[in-house]
C-alpha cells in the first residue's frame, strides 16, 4: 500500500482510522494506529462524559478530557494524530480551539457543514483540516466559503458513504438507494476537487470511507481514484480500541439482521447495532427525559425518548441494557478481537493479493 501526503505531512499508509464518539476511539486506539504508519483518530463528541465532573461541569469537562487525550496520544506515539469534531457539537468551538493548542495534526469535522472552520486558525498553527462529506455538491459549497471568506482550502477531503457506522449524512430513503453507494458518490467528489486543485495549484486528497472492511476493498476504492481510506467499525475489535470489551463482544456476536437504522435524537439516521433497549426505544416504553447535557445543538431534547451521549456512554463501558452499539454495516464480520499491529497486516496482505489478481487479470 502506499502512503499519500497531506500537505507537508506524509502518512505511510492510507489508512485514517475514522472517529468514534463518546469514548470508542480515545488516545489508546489513535495512538497504535498512528504508531503503524495510519491516521489515528480520538474523537471529541462526547468526551466530557468520561471525566468525573462530566454531568455537572460538561463543557469544562469536555475541554480538559479532549486535552488530556491528546497529549497522552502524543506520549505514546511520534505518529500522526488527528480529531474528529462534530459540527453540531454546542461546544464545536472549544473542542477545534483545544485541538489548535494542542497541535493535533489535523482535524475531521462533519456531522453538518464545518463552513467556519478555518477561522479558528492563527498564525503559527500548522494542524490540517479536513471536511467529511456526503457528496460533491457539498464539497464545492464548503471551498467556496472557505476561500471567500478565509481564503483557505481543504487540505485533505473525507468522502462518507452510507454504510459507515453511527450518525450518517443522508436521508433514510439514499441508505439503500444504488445511487448513493461510496462508489457511485465517488466520481462527483473527484470531478469537484480536480478542479479545485487544477484551479488553486493545490493538492488536496481524498479520503473514501463507509463500508470499507477489507485489504481488497482498500485496493478497488483507490484504483478508482481515492488517496486513503477511512475505516472505524474494523478497528472496534481491536485490543486497543478503548471501549469495554462487553462493547467488542456485541460486534463478535452480531448478525446482519442486527443491523438497524435509527431516528437519533440529533435529527439524523444512526446505523446501530439492536438489541433491547432500541426495542424499548420502538415499542414506545422511552419517555422524555430531562437533559443534563445539551451537548448536540440540534438535539430535540424535548421530544427525545433517551439522551444519546447518555446511552452511548453507557455502551461504552459495557452496560448495553442501558445504552447500544453505534456500527458500519460490515459489523457482523468481524470473528475476533486482535491487536491494531496484526488488523495492518492483515489488510496490506489483503491488499497486495487484490492488485495481483487485479495485475494477472
Amino acid at each position: 500500500m502506499k502512503g499519500f501526503n497531506i500537505g507537508e505531512l506524509y502518512i505511510e499508509k492510507p489508512i485514517v482510522q475514522g472517529g468514534m464518539g463518546v469514548g470508542i476511539s480515545l488516545a489508546g486506539l489513535a495512538s497504535a494506529v498512528a504508531n503503524q504508519g495510519g491516521i489515528g483518530v480520538i474523537a471529541a463528541a462526547g468526551i466530557g462524559m468520561l471525566e468525573p465532573d462530566g454531568h455537572s461541569n460538561f463543557l469544562e469537562a469536555s475541554k480538559r478530557g479532549l486535552r488530556n487525550e491528546i497529549r497522552k496520544a502524543r506520549e505514546a506515539t511520534r505518529g500522526i494524530i488527528g480529531v474528529n469534531i462534530m459540527v453540531a457539537l454546542s461546544n464545536f468551538g472549544d473542542m477545534v480551539q483545544v485541538s489548535l493548542e494542542e497541535g493535533v495534526d489535523i482535524i475531521f469535522s462533519g456531522s453538518g457543514l464545518p463552513l467556519t472552520l478555518p477561522g479558528y486558525l492563527k498564525e503559527g498553527y500548522k494542524t490540517k483540516l479536513a471536511p467529511i462529506v456526503s457528496s460533491g455538491r457539498a464539497v464545492k459549497m464548503i471551498a467556496r466559503r472557505w476561500l471567500e471568506r478565509y481564503n483557505y482550502l481543504p487540505d485533505a477531503i473525507v468522502l462518507e458513504g452510507p454504510l459507515a457506522g453511527g450518525h450518517l449524512g443522508f436521508k433514510k430513503q439514499q441508505l439503500s438507494d444504488p445511487d448513493f453507494t461510496l462508489e457511485k458518490l465517488l466520481p462527483g467528489v473527484l470531478d469537484e476537487v480536480r478542479d479545485l486543485e487544477a484551479k488553486h495549484g493545490k493538492a488536496i486528497p481524498i479520503i473514501a470511507g463507509g463500508g470499507i472492511y477489507t485489504g481488497a476493498d482498500i485496493y478497488n476504492i483507490m484504483k478508482m481514484g481515492a488517496d486513503a481510506v477511512q475505516m472505524a467499525t474494523r478497528f472496534v475489535t481491536t485490543h486497543e480500541c478503548d471501549a469495554d470489551i462487553r462493547f467488542k463482544n456485541t460486534y463478535l456476536e452480531a448478525r446482519d439482521e442486527d443491523i438497524v437504522i435509527i431516528d437519533s435524537p440529533v435529527g439524523m439516521p444512526g446505523r446501530a447495532l439492536r438489541n433491547e433497549f432500541i426495542d424499548q426505544v420502538m415499542d414506545g416504553k422511552k419517555k422524555p427525559f430531562i437533559c443534563p447535557y445539551h451537548c448536540i445543538a440540534t438535539c430535540d431534547v424535548e421530544n427525545s425518548p433517551y439522551c444519546i451521549a447518555l446511552v452511548l456512554r453507557n455502551a461504552q463501558r459495557g452496560n448495553l441494557k442501558h445504552g447500544f452499539a453505534f456500527a458500519g454495516q460490515n459489523a457482523p464480520r468481524a470473528t475476533e478481537i486482535i491487536s491494531v499491529a496484526d488488523l495492518m497486516g492483515q489488510l496490506e496482505a489483503e491488499y497486495e493479493e487484490a492488485a495481483r489478481a487485479d495485475s494477472s487479470g
